[in-house]
């Protein structure tokens, strides 16, 4: 994350309350981040961590009270908290298929592990999924889900990006208030479901970040991530003025 973009998603956590939610390991992305102030839902919304009231507008999420790695109080919510260990096995054996095809990564989310193949030949991605397969067939309780040149392992609950913003919003108080405006930005086949949700509201705004047309339940667009600071931008501007007038 560059500096003018995290200095303009601190400017808009000040005046809303902000989260991302990431199909990466929830820590790996509050390095890239580092803002505190933030709701973090890591592996697809399976590790949330949330702040204390009094630095996110005067709102929390229930869970597990506990300390971030600088010492700030937070809470936690891992609805697949048991499945750790299956997860350490499969990025295992993962890593033991993937040194046989050149350019695959194995990525550990802690609640999902990520095959990527940006970096495979376009004539080993077949092979790939079959090694991905033969590994998780013996696992009934994962399957596995495609986004940008990228496969996730995930356990079989019900639980995705979307049911992610659901429980922030329900849980921070905002399900049955009027006036609550979700914006909902994403860039990955796996924002489909979130933004599903906001569809499903009525009330919101649900933006896929793209340069190409795609078939998407998002209502707007934006072509990159340099449009992306822009919008935050204006946000935060209307919002100054919202508040001076």
């Amino acid at each position: 994350m560059s500096d003018e973009m995290r200095n303009v998603v601190k400017e808009v956590a000040t005046f809303f309350v902000t989260a991302i939610i990431t199909g990466r390991r929830r820590e790996k992305v509050y390095e890239f981040v580092q803002l505190p102030e933030l709701y973090y839902a890591g592996s697809h919304g399976m590790d949330i961590m949330g702040p204390l009231p009094q630095t996110s507008n005067g709102v929390k999420t229930y869970g597990t009270k506990t300390l971030d790695g600088t010492g700030n109080e937070v809470v936690l919510f891992q609805p697949a908290n048991d499945i750790t260990c299956i997860m350490d096995e499969v990025y295992r054996l993962l890593e033991e298929k993937a040194r046989k095809i050149s350019g695959a990564r194995i990525e550990h989310n802690k609640f999902c592990v990520s095959v990527h193949f940006r970096c495979v030949k376009e004539e080993n991605w077949l092979h790939l999924a079959e090694e991905v397969n033969s590994v998780i067939k013996s696992y009934p309780n994962l399957y596995a889900t495609q986004g940008r040149k990228v496969l996730e392992i995930r356990p079989s609950i019900l639980w995705n990006k979307g049911r992610a913003l659901e429980f922030l919003i329900r849980t921070l108080g905002f399900a049955n208030r009027n006036g609550v405006f979700p914006i909902y930005i994403g860039d990955d086949q796996t924002d489909e479901d979130a933004f599903k949700v906001v569809a499903r509201r009525r009330h919101g705004l649900s933006i896929l970040v793209s340069d190409s047309v795609k078939e998407t339940h998002a209502s707007h667009s934006l072509q990159d991530p340099n449009e992306v600071l822009k919008f935050l931008q204006h946000l935060v501007k209307w919002r100054k003025m919202s508040v001076r007038s």
